[in-house]
């Protein structure tokens, strides 16, 4: 399988290549990659409202299991996602197995990974030098040699510093040439299991880069801790214009905004009367936007704040929810000419809300977009052990258009005993014969790891809910994305394999937010 894998990886970065070469032919006058330029990126809620200025692929590599190859060959459900490198190759008189080898320009934007026991060494190596520039002492990326904040580099719900669990590493590092990645073991054959995930961004050729140092790092101390901090506590502003409104039983309330160009920066909901915070209520309570004379979003308001059903904790960098107090959201949404957000009731019961809405002018130009927020639900569905059972891949989302995908609420109401998220998620863009990412599990997407049925939160990655130990009942997981948003300019698929510990069956409900274009459009999208 290593041949193969190899072939295929060959023929994705000729595609790749093709891509890049095309694009140099319209790549624009544009400023230097950065740590600094992507930092900034990375604490600005409103750069994925606009196509990216220094366009780019976003990939990930992964230890998902080698024998998936095509959906219409065996093998295609296969679960050892541990383990699989590229290759073996002596550096030095040391054996490494290489995790990532990827020309640039580019930049890794998400690394996540976890193991069982740690020994060993991590190496990234940087535009072809002999040396890595980042060594690792151990499986741990807890152990990474410059000193960072839990904003950037985040320990799972399950981590033990001796022993089991993983770490997610958001701090980007840029490349101007090449980058890898290779991991050195004690053990050959390797003997414990290896899991990884690493998100990069692939830049077109002739993006001029600045390769991530020591140096770098320490330039950027500073910014590097106001990054850190403001993604732990972002900015709830001071409430100033409230408006109390009454939503009548089966009734919608209006929400105007300013005519012209401008983009909602903030958006705050309340209920007056906590009693009304219960699932069933909350989930028959539907956020709509009109932006442009266009809807773009309509989901249940738990689902859009990232709770699913009910009203749970979030803490997150899009999204802040108190239990029973308040739902506020960060995401930007811009419009030309003119927008209308409402608050759609289909309970029986009037509902009295107090809800902020809080605007800014907005340079809109060609590179702007509409932010979408999609909601689909299915009950029953079938979740399968092994391939043999023959599972299915549950569709997450189909876009068609150009734009950005910028994450999920996933709510799952698992009607088994037993863990139900050993699919891996698919991320296919603009009719690619592979997929862009290839996940390793549900909870490994989630920024975590070893199945886990504790509630965390992370400023991009959380689980808001957990109602048994043995995931039986209501989970939540969502996952929002900056540096390590996907750009489609066609089409766009994300589906997970259902996949788990038993035979059994779930409800699952999806909330998606993307941004597109006009006229952009996901095919799933449950309306009115």
């Amino acid at each position: 399988m290593v041949n193969q894998y190899r072939v295929m990886n060959i023929l994705r970065k000729v595609i790749l290549t093709g891509w890049l070469i095309s694009c140099t032919l319209i790549v624009p006058a544009q400023n230097v990659v950065t740590l600094k330029s992507l930092l900034n990126e990375l604490a600005d809620a409103s750069a994925v409202a606009r196509l990216p200025e220094s366009q780019y692929l976003l990939r990930q590599v992964s230890s998902y299991d080698r024998h998936s190859v095509s959906a219409q060959q065996p093998g295609w459900f296969a679960n050892e996602d541990h383990t699989n490198f590229i290759r073996m190759e002596n550096n030095s008189g040391r054996n490494e197995h290489v995790m990532m080898d990827e020309d640039g320009p580019g930049a890794i934007v998400r690394f996540w990974e976890t193991t069982f026991k740690r020994p060993g060494t991590l190496r990234i190596y940087f535009d072809n030098e002999p040396n890595a520039r980042i060594i690792i002492p151990g499986y741990d990326l807890m152990k990474f040699p410059y000193p960072l904040g839990k904003g950037l580099l985040i320990p799972h719900s399950s981590y033990e510093a001796e022993a089991k669990g993983g770490s997610t590493l958001y701090l980007p590092m840029p490349y101007k040439k090449h980058c890898k990645v290779t991991w050195e073991d004690p053990q050959n054959p390797v003997a414990e299991k290896r899991y990884y995930q690493i998100n990069f961004r692939k830049y077109p050729a002739g993006t001029k880069v600045e390769t991530f140092s020591g140096s770098v790092f320490t330039a950027n101390k500073a910014l590097i801790k106001r990054v850190n901090d403001k993604l732990l506590n972002p900015n709830i502003q001071q409430i100033k214009n409230s408006k109390a409104y009454k939503v009548a039983a089966q009734g919608t309330a209006i929400i105007p905004l300013p005519a012209g160009s401008h983009a909602v920066s903030f958006f705050q909901i309340k209920l007056n009367d906590t009693t009304q915070y219960t699932d069933a209520l909350l989930r028959s309570l539907f956020l709509k936007a009109v932006f442009d004379g266009e809807q773009t979003v309509y989901c249940p308001l738990s689902d859009f704040f990232g709770s699913g059903a009910g009203s749970t904790a979030v803490n997150s960098w899009y999204r802040t929810v108190s239990p029973k107090a308040e739902m506020i959201s960060r995401f930007v949404m811009p419009y030309q000419r003119s927008g209308r957000l409402a608050v759609v009731n289909k309970n029986d019961a009037a509902v009295n809300l107090t809800i902020t809405v809080i605007s800014k002018p907005w340079n809109w130009d060609a590179s702007s977009l509409y932010f979408h927020a999609d909601w689909r639900q299915e009950n029953n569905i079938p979740i399968k052990r092994t391939e043999a059972d023959k599972p299915i891949e549950w569709d997450v989302a189909k876009f068609t258009g150009a734009g950005l995908f910028v994450g999920e609420t996933f709510s799952v109401n698992n009607h088994m005993h037993k863990w139900y998220g050993e699919g891996d998620q698919k991320l296919w863009v603009d009719g690619e014969q592979f997929t862009s990412e290839y996940g390793t599990g549900l909870e490994d997407y989630y920024n975590t790891s070893w199945a886990p049925v504790v509630i965390y939160q992370s400023p991009f990655a959380n689980a808001t809910r957990a109602d048994n130990e043995d995931s039986f009942g209501e989970n939540t997981f969502t996952r929002t994305r900056n540096l390590d948003a996907v750009p489609f300019n066609k089409q766009f698929h994300y589906n997970v394999e259902m996949l788990g510990w038993e035979n059994g069956s779930a409800d699952i409900s999806a909330t998606i937010y993307w941004y597109g274009k006009k006229g952009a459009k996901n095919l799933l999208q449950q309306t009115e």
